[in-house]
Formats: C-alpha cells, sequence, structure tokens
C-alpha cells in the first residue's frame, strides 16, 4: 500500500532566519529542490524534525499562493524550539512533511465577506497565511479590519510587515495594542478585548480569532454581547497535536481530534468539548 504524500518526509533547507521578537524567530524553508515542500491551505500546519532533537507541528505562516517558500514563526518554548532558536543557521537541513489539517474556509464561507482577523502573540502566526491570502485575492473580499495586540512594542511579532505593507493595502484597517505603557509607542495602550469593544466593529463581516485562551475566552464575551454569532467566528486549536493524523490520541478531546477536525474550527462547534482544553 502506497505511504499518503503527508507522511513522507521531504529534506528541507532553512534560506532565512528572521527574528521578529526577542523570543520568535521566523524560519523560512524550501524543499532540497528549492521550491516550497507541498501545496497547502491557510491555516494548515506541517510537521518539522531535526533527528536526534524531535519533531513538533507549526502552522505555516504562508499563504499558498506563495509557490516558492513557507515561513514558520516559532516562539522559543521547549527543547526542539531552542535548538532551532540557539544552533539553527541558514543553509542547515531540516526535514518536512505534510500538510496536517483542516483549513480556514477562504473559499467558502469567508469568500465574499467582510473579514475581522483578531490575533494576539504569536497567535498571528496562523492568521499571517489567511491575511496574506485575502491580500493576493482582494477581489474576492470584502473589507479587512485586522486587531493585534502583543505584551510590547518588542512582541509584536511582523510588525514591520504590518507597517510597511498591510496598512497600506486598500480597504483594510489595521489596530494594534500592548498591554503596558512603553516610550515608544504613542498607539492604544489595553488588553484586547478592551480595545475591540472601544473600537465597536459592526456585525457585518466574519471573524478569524486566534489568541491565547484566556484571551479567545473574553473576546467571545465581547463579540457575543455585540450581537455577533457564533456561527460568524473561525479560530484554530493547535495545542497538543503530535502525529496529525489522529492516532496518537494526543490532541483527542470530547469527540474530536484537533488535528483532524481541525486545527480550524467554527466556535459554535466547540460548545460540546470539555472546558479544561
Amino acid at each position: 500500500m502506497q505511504m499518503p504524500d503527508m507522511l513522507i518526509p521531504q529534506v528541507g533547507v532553512v534560506t532565512e532566519i528572521i527574528k521578529e521578537t526577542p523570543d520568535v524567530k521566523t524560519f523560512r524553508v524550501v524543499n532540497i529542490k528549492g521550491n516550497k515542500a507541498f501545496d497547502h491551505m491557510p491555516g494548515q500546519c506541517a510537521m518539522l524534525s531535526i533527528p536526534g532533537v524531535g519533531e513538533a507541528m507549526f502552522s505555516i505562516s504562508t499563504s499558498p499562493t506563495n509557490t516558492k517558500y513557507m515561513d514558520f514563526s516559532i516562539k522559543r518554548v521547549g527543547v526542539l524550539t531552542e535548538y532551532m532558536h540557539d544552533k539553527m543557521k541558514e543553509g542547515d537541513h531540516i526535514t518536512i512533511r505534510g500538510p496536517y489539517g483542516k483549513p480556514f474556509p477562504v473559499d467558502t464561507e469567508l469568500k465574499g465577506k467582510n473579514i475581522l482577523f483578531v490575533g494576539g502573540g504569536i497567535a498571528l502566526a496562523p492568521l499571517r497565511s489567511v491575511i496574506h491570502y485575502v491580500f493576493d485575492n482582494r477581489e474576492d473580499y470584502g473589507y479587512v479590519d485586522i486587531l493585534y495586540g502583543a505584551r510590547s512594542v518588542a512582541d509584536l511579532v511582523y510588525y514591520k510587515e504590518i507597517e510597511k505593507s498591510w496598512t497600506q493595502r486598500r480597504n483594510t484597517n489595521v489596530y494594534l495594542t500592548i498591554d503596558r505603557p512603553d516610550d515608544e509607542w504613542d498607539g492604544n495602550i489595553g488588553f484586547v478585548p478592551d480595545y475591540f469593544k472601544k473600537i465597536g466593529f459592526s456585525t457585518d463581516k466574519v471573524v478569524v480569532l486566534c489568541g491565547p485562551p484566556i484571551m479567545i475566552k473574553f473576546v467571545m464575551a465581547v463579540l457575543l454581547e455585540m450581537g455577533f454569532k457564533k456561527e460568524q467566528v473561525y479560530t484554530t486549536l493547535e495545542l497538543r497535536m503530535k502525529c496529525g493524523i489522529g492516532k496518537c490520541g494526543r490532541c483527542n478531546i470530547g469527540d474530536k481530534f484537533v488535528c483532524m477536525d481541525g486545527p480550524v474550527f467554527r466556535t459554535d462547534e466547540l460548545d460540546h468539548i470539555p472546558n479544561e482544553f
């Protein structure tokens, strides 16, 4: 029996390493032939592996419209990520396989709609693939609002890209906030849910939400208070994924396997899963 393509590792080459924040780096990867490793859709993930060190699932931060490379914006949190941050150099090899998971419905439920992206911290990484896809297919979507927050100016992932590119896009509004005052910052200060409420978005849009669980909880409360329905909101869960094919059971929660049924979910689909997730 032939092995599915997503299970076959390819040799990847790290062509560029970009320092985004003190603890987040973007690793730009191509396969050994110099192209991107495989086709994917926004919101899907890939398994990155370094023999003798470990492997882990990461969201792909580039749009499928980019045919040259894949970006992975990775926070230093454990053995594999510490190795990548401290020891990996441009030109080093890494194995890559995928794609895994259910993507955002960019060509169905999001198409033709106004879209509100809400992100916090490193959670902008999976949203970036969707944002780029929308920018690259701009005529297929309505107005775009992007609300993004982090602890400090230094913790804003893709800050230069946001300022130089995203803010210049037509029919696009970008709202940035940081948690605490900073001498280098003259923008909004406060948590994402508070800033969301302060702006007061209209409900004629689909919401794509990603962030720490506590942020998602409070943003959802504000959304419902403002008149949004859960059916209008999509989020992504990337906790506990290990094998990517629903076999190891690590990401099983209730009747869902995050790696197979997600990581992208419409929020009303999450009503019946245990709260401890």
